[in-house]
């Protein structure tokens, strides 16, 4: 994490790219068929920049999981098969095998290290298990770093957990931020009476939900990774939640560094093990740099927008806003700075500005009655009868919770989120003068009914509405 290996990070980091490129051309029959459908010729000085992009569309739907694989099929024994939640789609499949699973332990245990490095911890490991590659990675690569239990997104199972074994010890719970949300809404206990540590996962979260969970946890630290390429790519450190946490204060510097009002989720990462790059429109593609995985993974768009810093780079940008780096937080590390808004294709056009579901948690949070309340949402763009523009959002209550202990009309509601989300987007904020709060039509739905009812709690949630649904 020095300063002065970071050039040579990059230089190894371009060289294993290479090095797994021509590999993949001549062991992987998927890709090498790809490359010649995309017609990529291998003209003049080789260039990464020309090799096609990758995604779920053009390579993983059209070809097999075996065609995908090094010598094309599945080797067998120490091989893993994990499936995606589905959350954009219909779930696929991914083969990871041994050498994958050891190069993400290590990953995992160098976080974890880092961050916390106490083997007498109690690691609860809330991420879905059974398939999913989350929960099933977090378990495999943690249980000899400090005393792991498996609970699978259970509320009650965490709950019990914490009782039996009580604030003697210090624990660190892994899960999806509404899971944990919902866990702390629940909960019986004198949470305040623990020691406990949060790791978040699956989505991003906004700072409004951080400093809610804050609450109940002494740190809240959000991992940033993909079932189609690894978990933990990049990890928030000290340095990067405080950064974010600037930004969120101060929206005129977080545009200054990110091109928007709201500030991204913020990560660093390892250059030797993953090469990212930022395509025109600002969508992320990934190379995982290793050449040693069951299938290759090279230029694969995940419809992730953002973008990267160098870590120097990054520094000189804030001492030219007035910042020293080195007051953001006491322990810092030199990797580049991952930064990401959100699913490109998890978002929806309003009148031309996007709205992120990390919008409309951030509305939600920030209101005293709707906090604790609502504990999901879906929302979606369509037109009525009158070929009106709408902004309809759905909002499913806690199982305690009723419409009528909210004490807001729907009218009030619509105000709340035109409101919510003029102070949150700032394109949405540019494109208010075109409509009035009206457009914006808020339902509340009984816990588990209409668009929730039979939600999976292991699976992330679906907040855009589906076309058709």
């Amino acid at each position: 994490m020095a300063p002065l290996l970071q050039p040579l990070l990059e230089r190894i980091s371009l060289s294993r790219v290479r090095f797994l490129f021509h590999k993949a051309v001549r062991e992987c029959p998927g890709y090498a068929r790809f490359l010649t459908d995309s017609g990529y010729r291998a003209e003049g000085p080789w260039s990464f920049a020309q090799v096609p992009i990758t995604t779920k569309a053009n390579y993983v739907a059209r070809y097999t999981i075996e065609e995908r694989c090094f010598g094309g099929r599945i080797m067998g024994a120490g091989s893993v098969l994990d499936e995606s939640s589905g959350s954009s789609g219909p779930p696929n499949n991914w083969v990871r095998n041994a050498q994958e699973r050891k190069d993400v332990s290590r990953i995992l245990r160098l976080s974890y290290g880092l961050l916390y490095g106490d083997p007498r911890r109690i690691l609860l490991n809330c991420f879905a298990l059974g398939p999913w590659a989350t929960g099933m990675h977090v378990s495999m690569s943690l249980a000899d770093v400090g005393i792991l239990k498996s609970i699978g997104p259970d509320s009650s199972k965490l709950e019990n957990t914490l009782n039996t074994f009580g604030p003697t010890y210090r624990y660190l719970v892994f899960g999806y931020p509404p899971f944990v949300k919902s866990f702390v809404d629940q909960s019986r206990l004198d949470l305040a009476a623990f020691h406990i540590d949060l790791v978040v996962g699956g989505e991003g979260i906004s700072e409004p939900l951080r400093d809610y969970l804050l609450r109940y946890f002494k740190t809240v630290v959000s991992s940033y990774g993909a079932s189609d390429l690894e978990i933990n790519i990049g990890v928030e450190t000290p340095w990067t939640i405080a950064l974010r946490s600037r930004c969120w204060r101060d929206p005129a510097l977080c545009h200054r560094l990110f091109g928007r009002d709201t500030p991204p989720m913020i990560f660093q990462y390892n250059p030797l093990d993953y090469h990212i790059e930022t395509l025109a429109g600002g969508e992320l593609v990934f190379t995982i740099c290793r050449a040693s995985g069951a299938a290759p993974k090279i230029r694969y768009n995940l419809k992730d927008t953002g973008g990267t810093w160098r870590f120097r780079d990054l520094a000189v940008r804030l001492r030219e806003q007035g910042i020293e780096p080195d007051s953001l937080a006491e322990r810092r590390g030199h990797f580049p700075v991952l930064f990401v808004f959100g699913r490109s294709d998890l978002t929806v056009a309003f009148f031309g500005s996007k709205i992120y579901p990390a919008d409309l948690e951030a509305t939600l949070l920030q209101h005293p009655r709707l906090a604790s309340a609502i504990c999901s949402f879906q929302f979606t763009s369509e037109e009525d009868e009158a070929v009106n523009r709408r902004l309809l959002i759905q909002l499913e209550l806690a199982e305690d919770a009723t419409a009528e202990s909210l004490e807001l009309t729907a009218e009030a509601l619509s105000e709340v989120f035109y409101r919510g989300l003029a102070k949150s987007n700032q394109d949405f904020r540019e494109v208010t003068r075109m409509f009035p709060p009206q457009a914006i039509q808020v339902s509340v739905h009984t816990h588990g009914t209409s668009c929730f009812e039979g939600s999976d709690i292991r699976l992330k949630r679906q907040y855009v509405k589906p076309k058709g649904a």
